[in-house]
């Protein structure tokens, strides 16, 4: 009888401390599960945020004191001034002496407008291209110096001479014309080169659409990856410096027409 009791007993504690390991187990599963998809959810965010054009570290709206306060909003802006269905055309990287004139051209012959993110050397080596695209009522980007995409792992110190210096080469290469954006590089910002730029009165300049046209994936996958991506936003990442362009000059050309078609507004990204 006790042999028997006792065998009982020992199987109750042997399913007891079964039934305490499932749950451990259970339990430290569903933990991974949580850190698994936290951890995913930050990748995803930070995905996000860089194809949107702003790198996750410039997400802060801290202001720093050891810097000048800002002057407009040090937010990344992305949406358009237009209420209603409006394209932003933004262009990188120039001014280039073979297809910066082209662009013009074409944005002219469409009655579109663009927003030139400049680098500060090529606007100082072509400051006849600055001055006609503020003549022909596009607006002006500060895109750096260096056009250093690596920009927001070195120093303040490093980023603020790029973002000031790229701005004094293109002030003096229109005569003083506004600038009205600044872009980083590879959207590179961080909170410091925000609010250095927002000091000096230019908004931080994200996008919500790239085809990659740096990559030079050819005229029709540049079409349709603008087509299939304005639903993201209206700010398009094109560019017309820093490599063969023809591609590009080939998407709007086909592009701007299409554009129109569909009833979008040409506008340019929100400034104040």
């Amino acid at each position: 009888m006790n042999n028997d009791t006792n065998s009982a007993g020992n199987g109750n504690g042997r399913r007891v401390g079964t039934v305490r390991q499932v749950v451990v187990t259970a339990a430290a599963l569903a933990l991974t599960a949580t850190v698994a998809f936290a951890v995913l959810a930050d990748e995803s965010a930070g995905q996000s945020a860089g194809a949107a054009g702003g790198k996750t570290a410039g997400a802060s709206t801290t202001i720093d004191s050891a810097l000048p306060a800002p002057t407009v909003d040090m937010a990344i802006v992305r949406e358009s001034e237009d209420d209603g269905k409006a394209v932003n055309l933004t262009l990188d990287d120039g001014p280039d002496p073979r297809w910066t004139p082209m662009a013009l051209e074409l944005l002219k012959r469409y009655k579109a407008k663009a927003v030139f993110c400049l680098t500060g050397p090529n606007a100082a080596a072509h400051p006849d291209l600055v001055r006609r695209i503020v003549a022909e009522g596009h607006r002006l980007c500060d895109h750096s110096v260096s056009h250093d995409v690596a920009m927001d792992k070195k120093p303040v110190s490093y980023q603020e001479k790029e973002i000031l210096d790229a701005k004094h080469m293109i002030d003096e290469a229109s005569g003083g014309e506004r600038i009205w954006y600044y872009r980083a590089p590879g959207g590179a910002f961080t909170a410091q080169s925000r609010q250095i730029a927002a000091a000096h009165g230019m908004r931080n300049l994200g996008w919500n659409v790239d085809p990659g046209d740096f990559r030079q994936p050819g005229a029709d996958t540049l079409v349709r990856a603008v087509k299939e991506q304005l639903s993201m936003g209206p700010t398009v990442l094109l560019h017309d410096g820093g490599g063969n362009r023809a591609q590009t000059m080939e998407a709007m050309e086909r592009l701007l027409p299409w554009f129109a078609e569909e009833g979008y507004t040409f506008s340019f990204p929100k400034a104040s």
